[in-house]
C-alpha cells in the first residue's frame, strides 16, 4: 500500500509540479499587465500632465463635447468661453483634450484627413 502512495507522489512531480501549475497564471498576469494595465496608466499620466499644463487662451473640448476657450483657471474649476460673452464654469477634470486634437480626430473619422 505504501508503494502506491509513493507512486502517486512521483506522478505529480512534487514541488516542480506545483511550480509548473503556476506558470500559466503568471503568464496571464504578465499579458494583462502589458495589454491592459500599463497602457491605462500611461494614458492617465498623459491626461494628468495635460490638465496640469492648461493655461488661459487654450482651446479645449470637455468630456461632454463642448468646445471652448479658457478664460479663467483655478485648481479645480475652469472657465470656458463658448460663444461671445457666454462663459461657463466646468470642473478641471471635465476637460477632455485640446480642441485641435478633437478636430484632427473628427477629420480622420470622416475620411477628410
Amino acid at each position: 500500500m505504501t508503494t502506491l502512495a509513493y507512486a502517486a507522489d512521483g506522478a505529480t512531480g512534487g514541488l516542480g509540479g506545483n511550480l509548473a501549475s503556476f506558470v500559466p497564471m503568471i503568464l496571464i498576469f504578465v499579458v494583462f499587465y502589458f495589454l491592459l494595465i500599463r497602457p491605462q496608466q500611461k494614458k492617465a499620466r498623459q491626461q494628468q500632465e495635460f490638465l496640469g499644463s492648461l493655461k488661459k487662451g487654450d482651446e479645449v473640448v470637455t468630456s461632454g463635447g463642448i468646445y471652448g476657450k479658457i478664460t479663467g483657471l483655478t485648481d479645480t474649476v475652469v472657465t470656458l468661453e463658448i460663444a461671445d460673452d457666454l462663459r461657463i464654469k466646468v470642473s478641471r477634470s471635465a476637460i477632455s483634450m485640446p480642441a485641435s486634437a478633437a478636430q484632427q480626430g473628427a477629420a480622420c473619422a470622416t475620411g477628410g484627413g
